[in-house]
């Protein structure tokens, strides 16, 4: 896992990705939904890059002692190697503190809140279900028919 960073996702890292978007990442966030969340002050996005290709993303709304997970989104030719758990640990850091994390030894001198934090994840999404109870989440509801209004979305909180 040598070369890895997180940094702050920008437009120009969206740029970067958009032609392969649906392809290479995912297809439930289309390009515009991802330039309006990095538009939207309140919406906090990363990226992981080894070098200069980016692995994966994820994103958090903030709000007080509450935080929403948006997404966690890696490559597909690169899923299964802990990159989406980095990703999560990083979020799950952000939410806490309040502030962008951006490695594994975390803020210097900042102090966790206490913080709910929420997702919604695919239900046939077995992988990334696990690895939300791993870290301790647990499902509260359900969205039935939440995407593409075919398969219901979990709702998980820690």
């Amino acid at each position: 896992m040598k070369n890895l960073k997180f940094n702050k996702m920008t437009l120009e890292h969206l740029e970067k990705i958009s032609e392969n978007l649906a392809k290479d990442f995912d297809d439930f966030w289309n390009y515009l939904t991802l330039k309006g969340e990095l538009l939207n002050e309140n919406s906090h996005y990363i990226v992981l890059e080894k070098e200069e290709d980016i692995i994966g993303f994820g994103g958090i709304w903030r709000n007080i002692d509450e935080a929403h997970i948006t997404n966690i989104v890696v490559r597909k030719d690169l899923r299964k190697q802990g990159y989406a758990t980095m990703i999560l640990q990083n979020l799950l850091q952000m939410a806490s503190t309040g502030c962008m994390a951006l490695d594994e030894y975390g803020l210097h001198g900042m102090q966790p809140q206490q913080v709910t934090i929420t997702l919604e994840v695919n239900e046939h999404n077995l992988a990334a279900i696990n690895l939300y109870k791993k870290f301790g989440f647990q499902i509260v509801g359900e969205r039935k028919k939440y995407y593409h209004n075919t398969d219901s979305a979990l709702i998980m909180t820690i």
